[in-house]
C-alpha cells in the first residue's frame, strides 16, 4: 500500500505534454459522455453527465435481489469516520472513493484490498458548514480528480495516488470550501464551491483537466464579473438590477452540489444556493442568480437561462439540487425535458432547451411559505404569514415553516428510471420554527441572521422516498422512514430502486410498486449514493457506510432522536452468491 500526502505545495509530478497523458491511457472525453450506456465500469458521478443513476443491468432483478450477499468491505480506517456521502468510481478493476475529510482511496474492484490513499493536509482553520464531508471524484485519462475542504481541486494520478497538480479554487479563510464531486466536460474539470453560510459569491468554473489550470469562472450573483482564459468575459446579470447597494459582494448562492451536463442541448446546469444572508428583510428583491438553476455554455461560461425556485428567499431553501435531463412526452408533444426536486418541497419539470416552466407539483407533506406554483409566471404564492418576521433590535417574529431549511430533498440524489419513467426521489417530512435575527457581514464569520429549531411533522417518519411521474406531477407510491433519508438512490432495469437509510440499511424497492425486496445491515448510516456495474460476468453493487452530514449537526429535536447511530467509514460491495 502506498500512502500519500498532499497539500497546498504539493510538486506536479507529471506535466502538460508528458506521455503518460497519452490518449488511451484511461477513460476518454469520449467514454464519459458515454458512461451511461456502458455497464462494465463507473466513470461520472451520476452514472452518465446526466446523472439519472440509472443502469440497464438486469443480472440482479426483482426476483432475486433478496439473494444478495456481500462480497467484501473495505474500511477507510483510522478516527475520521464521519460522514461518507461519496459515490464511487469504477474503471479497470478500480473502485475509487472519497472519504471524509478529503481523503481519496483505491481498493481493488475483486477483493478489497487498498492499493492507495491520499490525505489532503487541511489546515486548521477549514469552515464547513455542514460536516467534513465529500461527495465523490471524477475520472478522465491517468487522473483522477477531487474537491477538498479547504476550496481546492487536486488530480492525482490513479495508479499511484501521486499529485499530478493541486489548485485553489477561493480563499477557505473567507467560509469558502469544497465537497461536491466534480464533473468533466470537453477535457475541462468543471467544479463549483461551497460556503454559502458566510456570505461567499458562488461561482462555477472550468479547469484544463491535465494541467489544472483555470479556463473560465463565472460568478452566480449579480454584478460580478466573468472571466474566460485569463480575460474579462462579461458582469454576470446587470449590478444592482435584484440587489440593493453592495450586498450583492457578499449575496451567497454557493454551488456546493456540483452539475450534470446534456450532450443534446450542449448546457451545463448548476443549481445555485440560497443568498445570504438568511434573513430576507435585509436584502429586498429577487436575489438572482441565488436559489435557482442555471445553464452555461461549457466552452465559455455564459450563462443561458435560468429559473429561480425560490425568489426573495427567506428560508434556507437554496436551489442547488441537481437538474436532470430526461425526454418525455407531454400532452402529445416529444420534449426535452429537465427535472428537479427542490429544497422548497416542489418537483419542477422545465423545458432544458430555454429554462421555461412546464410544471410544479408538491412531493412533500406541507409547505406553509407557499401554496403553489403560478404556471404562467413561474413564481411561488408566497403565503405571506409563513415568512419569519423583520428583526428590530431583537429577533423578530418566529413563524413554523415547512419543509425545513434541511428540505423536502436535500443534496442526496434522486435517480430516473428509462425503463418505468419515474424519478426516485430522496424526501424528508419536517418543519422549523424560524425567526430572523440582527446580523452584519464579517469576513470569515457566519452570516445567517436566523435561528431556528428543526421539529417532525408526522409520527411515523421523517424520510420518504417518492416514485414521481414527471408527466402528471402525481406521487405513484412511497416508502416511509422513521428517520430522514440522506443517502441517494440508484435504479436498474432489474425494476430495482436502491437506497440506504441512516439506520445502517441498504434496501432494494420494487420500481413500480414500491415493496421492499431486501435489505443489509451495513454496521453505521448509509448516506452514500449506490452504483452498480459488471465485471467478471458478474453485476455488482457498491455503497459507502458512515453516518453523518448536516442531520446530525442542523437537525435538533430530530438530531437528538437519532444520536445513537454509530459512525463509520466503509464501503459495501454486494452480488449474487455463484
Amino acid at each position: 500500500m502506498l500512502r500519500s500526502l498532499g497539500g497546498a505545495a504539493a510538486l506536479a509530478l507529471v506535466v502538460a505534454g508528458s506521455p503518460l497523458l497519452a490518449q488511451g491511457a484511461g477513460p476518454t472525453d469520449a467514454d464519459l459522455m458515454n458512461d451511461a450506456a456502458t455497464t462494465g465500469d463507473v466513470l461520472t458521478y451520476g452514472m452518465g453527465p446526466r446523472a439519472q443513476r440509472f443502469s440497464p443491468l438486469k443480472q440482479i432483478d426483482a426476483g432475486n435481489v433478496a439473494k444478495l450477499v456481500p462480497a467484501f468491505a473495505a474500511s477507510l480506517g483510522g478516527e475520521k469516520q464521519r460522514g461518507q456521502e461519496a459515490q464511487p468510481i469504477v474503471y479497470d478493476g478500480t473502485i475509487y472513493v472519497t472519504g471524509s475529510y478529503s481523503r481519496l482511496f483505491a481498493f481493488d474492484a475483486r477483493t478489497g484490498e487498498e492499493k492507495w490513499q491520499y490525505d489532503a493536509r487541511l489546515p486548521d482553520a477549514i469552515m464547513p458548514c455542514c460536516d467534513v464531508v465529500n461527495r465523490g471524484a471524477a475520472i478522465h485519462g491517468d487522473k483522477i480528480i477531487f474537491a477538498t475542504l479547504d476550496a481546492r481541486v487536486v488530480a492525482l494520478n490513479r495508479e499511484t495516488g501521486k499529485v499530478v497538480w493541486n489548485k485553489q479554487i477561493a480563499d477557505y479563510k473567507e467560509g469558502y470550501s469544497a465537497t461536491a464531486a466534480p464533473i468533466i466536460v470537453k477535457g475541462m474539470v468543471i467544479t463549483g464551491n461551497s460556503g454559502g453560510e458566510f456570505g461567499v459569491v458562488g461561482a462555477v468554473e472550468a479547469r484544463d483537466v491535465n494541467t489544472g489550470e483555470l479556463i473560465w469562472h463565472r460568478p452566480v450573483i449579480e454584478g460580478h464579473m466573468g472571466t474566460l482564459r485569463g480575460k474579462d468575459n462579461g458582469v454576470t446579470g446587470k449590478t444592482n438590477a435584484t440587489w440593493q447597494g453592495d450586498l450583492w459582494k457578499t449575496g451567497g448562492g454557493a454551488t456546493w452540489l456540483g452539475g450534470t451536463y446534456d450532450p443534446d442541448t450542449n448546457l451545463l446546469f448548476f443549481g445555485t444556493g440560497n443568498p445570504a444572508p438568511w434573513n430576507s428583510h435585509l436584502r429586498p428583491g429577487d436575489n438572482l442568480y441565488t436559489s435557482s438553476t442555471i445553464a452555461l455554455d461549457p466552452d465559455t461560461g455564459v450563462i443561458k437561462w435560468h429559473y429561480q425556485t425560490t425568489p426573495h428567499d427567506g428560508w434556507d431553501f437554496d436551489g442547488v439540487n441537481e437538474f436532470i435531463p430526461f425526454d418525455a412526452t407531454i400532452n402529445g408533444k416529444p420534449m426535452k425535458l429537465g427535472a428537479k426536486a427542490d429544497r422548497n418541497g416542489y418537483f419542477y419539470v422545465l423545458d432544458r432547451t430555454n429554462g421555461k416552466l412546464v410544471s410544479a407539483s408538491k412531493f412533500v407533506m406541507q409547505t406553509t411559505w407557499a401554496d403553489g406554483i403560478n404556471l404562467k409566471t413561474g413564481r411561488p404564492n408566497y403565503i405571506e404569514a409563513g415568512r419569519p418576521g423583520a428583526p428590530t433590535t431583537e429577533k423578530g417574529k418566529p413563524v413554523f415553516a415547512s419543509p425545513s431549511f434541511l428540505g423536502g430533498k436535500n443534496w442526496m440524489p434522486m435517480a430516473y428510471s428509462q425503463d418505468t419513467g419515474l424519478f426516485y426521489v430522496p424526501s424528508n417530512d419536517w418543519g422549523m420554527d424560524i425567526w430572523n435575527e440582527p446580523i452584519a457581514y464579517k469576513k470569515g464569520a457566519a452570516y445567517l441572521g436566523a435561528g431556528f429549531t428543526i421539529k417532525p411533522i408526522a409520527e411515523d417518519h421523517i424520510g420518504a422516498l417518492r416514485a414521481m411521474d414527471p408527466r402528471t406531477g402525481k406521487i405513484m407510491w412511497e416508502y416511509k422512514n422513521k428517520a430522514p433519508l440522506w443517502g441517494g438512490v440508484l435504479t436498474t432495469g432489474g425494476n430495482l430502486v436502491f437506497t440506504g437509510t441512516p439506520e445502517g440499511y441498504l434496501k432494494a424497492f420494487d420500481a413500480k410498486t414500491g415493496q421492499e425486496l431486501w435489505k443489509f445491515q451495513t454496521g453505521s448510516g448509509v448516506v452514500g449514493s449506490p452504483v452498480t456495474w459488471e465485471q467478471d460476468g458478474e453485476q455488482y453493487v457498491a455503497v459507502m457506510s458512515g453516518w453523518g452530514g448536516a442531520v446530525p449537526l442542523w437537525g435538533g429535536e430530530v438530531a437528538k432522536s437519532f444520536k445513537d447511530i454509530n459512525q463509520g467509514g466503509a464501503l459495501w460491495v454486494f452480488k449474487l452468491p455463484r
